[in-house]
């Protein structure tokens, strides 16, 4: 006689992967070749275009934690990415002997502690920020939007009264200068870096969510946080373990944006958030993978429409959001609450 298969018998389902978001990239790379014209052009664009969307995913990614965990709208990111480029400045300007000379493991000794610094200040100035401004907006998305924009005003004031209202030149390193030849292609030894960068920031997101239990309770208090604090977890504290990492992560992206532009202003944070908020649009409001994916459609797209229609250059983010939002009303991997 042939047992029947009950329900615990039977395999649980197996999520598929939609691969369509992540065919847009190559497709939209292989679609620039040709008009481009010069393969050694299309390969320095390209690794620009991803060093670029990387540095702007570490930004994105810790307000994605914020508003797709948390449901918070926090338009005071930006500050967090400022601090963050202005509180490595205490240790870089000092170590600058370290920074010049012509030494990696010097090199990445100042950086390492001017980013450790800058992720620790941004992580506590983000558990203040919850405890004091977002906490008594729970859930109150206009009041939200309102507060954490005053946030960034006055942290951007606070800016100019600490460190001047002047711009801080903020050099690279002497072993992340120059570019590395690749044929005829030049590519920057910096955007590699930055590469890195965003890449283990990304796996150790997915990994950290999917894989430890840490993430498998921030995920079921979002789905249902009565349930996981009747089961004795405090998800409150786990959500403010969220917001300060978030916070940390923009303090990183912000180092590493102001190493790029090689010069600090107070309002380099609200001036990134634009694309910021698009990269979060495109991705589906709270969808880390979608996040990182659209940070580099974003760079990429700003890259090639640079060079081939400059004219065009600074609306082609929107055009690309418009583009996406039709192909996909709820941004390329939606959030299912949402």
């Amino acid at each position: 006689m042939t047992p029947i298969a009950t329900p615990t018998d039977a395999e649980l389902p197996k999520l598929k992967l939609d691969w369509a978001p992540l065919l847009v990239l190559p497709a939209l790379a292989l679609a620039a070749l040709p008009l481009i014209g010069s393969a050694p052009t299309w390969v320095t664009l390209t690794i620009a275009g991803l060093a670029m969307g990387m540095m702007i995913f570490i930004m994105a990614s810790g307000l994605t934690l914020v508003f797709g965990l948390m449901d918070v709208l926090n338009f005071g990111h930006g500050a967090f990415v400022t601090v963050g480029a202005f509180t490595a400045t205490l240790v870089l300007l000092p170590m600058q002997g370290w920074m010049q000379a012509d030494s990696v493991l010097m090199n990445l000794t100042a950086l390492s502690l001017a980013v450790a610094l800058a992720m620790g200040v941004t992580g506590l100035l983000g558990w203040a920020f919850e405890r004091v401004i977002i906490m008594p907006v729970y859930g109150q998305h206009l009041k939200q939007i309102l507060i954490t924009m005053g946030g960034m005003i006055v942290a951007e004031q606070m800016i100019h009264v600490v460190w001047g209202p002047d711009q801080i030149p903020l050099p690279l390193p002497a072993s992340f200068r120059g570019a590395i030849i690749f044929g005829d292609a030049a590519i920057e030894k910096y955007r590699l870096i930055a590469v890195a960068v965003g890449l283990i920031v990304f796996v150790a997101m997915f990994l950290v969510l999917n894989r430890t239990k840490v993430g498998l309770l921030i995920r079921a208090g979002v789905e249902n946080g009565e349930m996981v604090e009747a089961l004795g977890y405090r998800i409150r504290r786990l959500f403010v373990g969220v917001f300060i990492a978030g916070s940390a992560l923009a303090g990183l992206g912000g180092v590493l944006w102001g190493l790029y532009k090689e010069m600090l202003t107070a309002a380099m944070g609200s001036e990134i958030m634009v694309l910021v908020f698009i990269v979060i649009i495109i991705g589906g409001l709270g969808s880390v993978g979608g996040c990182f994916i659209g940070a580099l459609l974003v760079a990429l797209v700003a890259n090639y429409a640079g060079f081939l229609v400059p004219k065009i250059a600074l609306a082609s983010n929107i055009l690309l959001m418009v583009a996406i939002l039709l192909w996909r009303p709820q941004g390329l991997y939606p959030v299912a609450k949402r």
